[in-house]
């Protein structure tokens, strides 16, 4: 199946080739090959702030956001605009949308299938180019998620529920009661990753317990039942984390981010809210001024710029100065982003069809791991 392109007017420096989707996989559970793709040593190694033109371009990269709602400023400097660069040195990148995940902490999935099409369209908008990486949704690959039954028989339960970030999204929970699935939450993630492969996961610092929690689960399947998985190294972000307008970590269920999608006014409006202090010389001091410092940043990162500098320059002017440099600096930075958005929100169709193929991807790469699994297993087929 092969997917039609978006217009011709469409603001993309995508190659015009069209995609389509690759062969069965092979019957001895060998996984399909494709070009630029190849399977580097299994490592437990840090890769972190590593320059990404000095990556092997055979690394496989796995990474994702879970469709709870649009992408902010937060993923974008924290691992989105990574991705693309990682994608653009030649890694085979591969995005999941896990939308089962959505029911870690909270009842019902609302909006989902809207929600998941924002996420590509936000991908799609930051430059993941389609002809180069693969976006799927690991509810549609039922061999994915069949992993989490072996993966759970390799970890504690006081191994999943110390995980940090266990403990942050129990903390902020929209349930009454902490289900099952919460608790699950990191293996299952074990298996969005090892599903293909990965050997390298673009991630925030807050997320690297799950990545050394992946590579446990990768090490132990390998020393109980043979060598099939890798296990991937980390490649942190070197922007520090992004605090939200009221002080605390950017999270889409705080209320407190600034959507990629945002419109030149709604940004304003956010950033006039933002939490500061009430000194008027305005510095660069995370540790002793971290809301000042953190809208002094993210104008930095806007602008390719020192934050020591951009705070000089505001110098005296206060917190209404530096909140009008910093709603210029996000608008001026997004508005090319927004507009490749909302030139693609007009083609549903083409949005929906690269989620069909990169389905399609998934379960040929899913099938022959999980065809591998069994046989390391020697479980019936």
């Amino acid at each position: 199946m092969t997917t039609t392109l978006p217009p011709t007017n469409t603001p993309s420096s995508r190659p015009t080739t069209p995609r389509a989707t690759g062969p069965a996989p092979a019957p001895t559970g060998t996984e399909p090959t494709r070009t630029g793709t190849a399977t580097a040593p299994a490592t437990g190694t840090e890769h972190t702030g590593a320059d990404p033109a000095a990556l092997p371009t055979g690394d496989r990269i796995l990474t994702g956001d879970r469709p709870t709602g649009p992408l902010h400023l937060g993923h974008y400097f924290g691992t989105l605009r990574n991705r693309v660069r990682l994608q653009n040195e030649g890694a085979d990148l591969f995005l999941v949308i896990p939308d089962y995940q959505v029911l870690t902490d909270r009842d019902v999935a609302e909006r989902l299938t809207e929600h998941v099409e924002g996420l590509v369209l936000d991908y799609l908008a930051a430059g993941v180019d389609p002809a180069r990486a693969t976006i799927f949704t690991h509810s549609a690959v039922p061999a994915l998620n069949q992993l989490l039954l072996p993966f759970l028989s390799l970890v504690s339960v006081a191994e999943l529920g110390r995980n940090p970030t266990v403990k942050d999204e129990i903390a902020h929970s929209r349930q009454a009661a902490v289900s099952g699935l919460m608790y699950t939450y990191p293996a299952h993630q074990a298996a969005d990753i090892l599903f293909c492969k990965a050997t390298l996961v673009p991630v925030g610092k807050d997320q690297e317990p799950h990545l050394e929690l992946t590579r446990t689960i990768a090490r132990r399947f390998n020393e109980r039942y043979g060598p099939v998985f890798p296990e991937p190294r980390t490649l942190l972000s070197e922007a520090p984390l992004l605090l939200g307008t009221d002080g605390t970590k950017m999270s889409k269920s705080r209320a407190n981010s600034i959507a990629l999608r945002a419109s030149s006014d709604e940004t304003a409006r956010l950033i006039r809210g933002a939490k500061t202090d009430q000194a008027r010389l305005i510095s660069y001091d995370p540790e002793h001024r971290p809301e000042v410092s953190n809208l002094v940043l993210l104008a930095a990162l806007c602008q390719g710029r020192d934050p020591h500098a951009v705070a000089e320059e505001i110098g005296e002017g206060g917190a209404s100065a530096l909140k009008a440099a910093v709603t210029e600096a996000v608008n001026d930075h997004f508005a090319p982003l927004r507009a490749r958005r909302a030139e693609y929100a007009q083609n549903t169709d083409y949005v929906r069809q690269l989620i069909r193929e990169g389905n399609a991807r998934a379960n040929e790469v899913a099938d022959a791991t999980l065809d591998e699994v069994r046989r390391a297993m020697g479980t019936f087929r």
